[in-house]
């Protein structure tokens, strides 16, 4: 069976993944140059070339891949200036003994096998960095934006994101006709966050993990809870011992709910952050599954490529 999935940000990435598979790539690679087209699309705030920055206005990115048959992981974090971050992390992975590259080491090491540096912050993501410092406290040296002064676009943007930390990110799995498994995950991280913020998308074992005798899982939203709970990991382990992808998922997200820190709950104790996973077995069951619904998950075999609903612990108004 060929299959590949991704986030529900990776549809053009899992359509590219399964081509690449019939085609007779390796899982790693079609992952990879799936990822890749995302990381391009400048309209993706949360990934790559125009992906949002850190409260600095540079715009960081993360980013790992793992490679079932081999066991081996590689990847970047607070990385400056090159756009494809997770053939960054790929360059790691098959150049080197190293696992994990951050800051200006990672970014020296990109120039070093040829990736070209550049601006990453497009004219949109700029504008709504500086519309974030102009929403800051009244202390701090900015006036508040003017109604005038907005664009329309921006404005939606922030009354539907501002203050509701979850993240995005880009996730893709695949699994090839000899039954290997690989799974890549790459983001800008959560928008205007910490200087030198890392989260769980280049963690081996939080943001992505590959098992080439089980299966498959990323993430994305509030990272710091997949990084504290080990959420791929825990997820495939689960699959090891008979859990179905989605059971298995849906198992990792009620261990989050219950230890969630008392501070990120609401009044009904449910947590007030967004946490997706996205599963893919070696028989080639998948599943996504989210803290909060509705989401969706990117899905490429030869019944073609779509979205399909996650399963959700809670959904939204209801």
């Amino acid at each position: 069976m060929i299959r590949a999935i991704a986030s529900h940000n990776g549809l053009a990435a899992a359509r590219e993944a399964y081509q690449l598979l019939q085609s007779g790539c390796g899982p790693l690679d079609a992952c990879v140059e799936g990822v890749s087209l995302v990381e391009d699309d400048p309209d993706e705030l949360s990934v790559g070339y125009g992906g949002l920055p850190n409260e600095d206005g540079v715009v960081e990115l993360d980013a790992g891949v793992m490679d079932g048959p081999t066991h081996r992981a590689g990847a970047v974090a607070g990385l400056r200036g090159i756009r494809h971050a997770a053939r960054v992390a790929r360059a790691v992975l098959r150049c080197t003994n190293r696992v994990l590259l951050v800051g200006e080491g990672a970014r020296r090491f990109a120039l070093a096998q040829g990736f070209r540096e550049e601006d990453l912050l497009t004219d949109k993501a700029r504008r709504m960095w500086l519309h974030w410092c102009r929403l800051r406290h009244p202390r701090d040296n900015w006036l508040p934006p003017a109604d005038s002064e907005t664009d329309p676009e921006i404005a939606r943007w922030f009354a539907e994101h501002y203050g509701h930390p979850s993240g995005s990110t880009v996730h893709a799995a695949a699994l090839d006709e000899r039954g290997d498994l690989a799974c890549v995950t790459s983001t800008s991280g959560h928008a205007f966050k910490l200087a030198g913020r890392v989260g769980d998308s280049p963690v081996v074992g939080a943001g992505f993990y590959a098992d080439n005798a089980v299966g498959t899982c990323g993430s994305l939203g509030w990272g710091e809870a997949n990084v504290e709970n080990c959420s791929s990991f825990l997820a495939v382990e689960l699959m090891r011992a008979g859990r179905s992808p989605r059971e298995a998922g849906l198992e990792v997200l009620r261990r989050v709910v219950d230890r969630a820190a008392p501070h990120r709950r609401d009044q009904a104790g449910r947590p007030q952050f967004n946490l997706q996973l996205y599963l893919l077995s070696r028989d080639g069951t998948y599943a996504g599954v989210a803290l909060w619904g509705p989401k969706d998950i990117a899905v490429a075999d030869e019944a073609g490529a779509r979205l399909e609903p996650c399963t959700a612990l809670y959904v939204h108004g209801a």
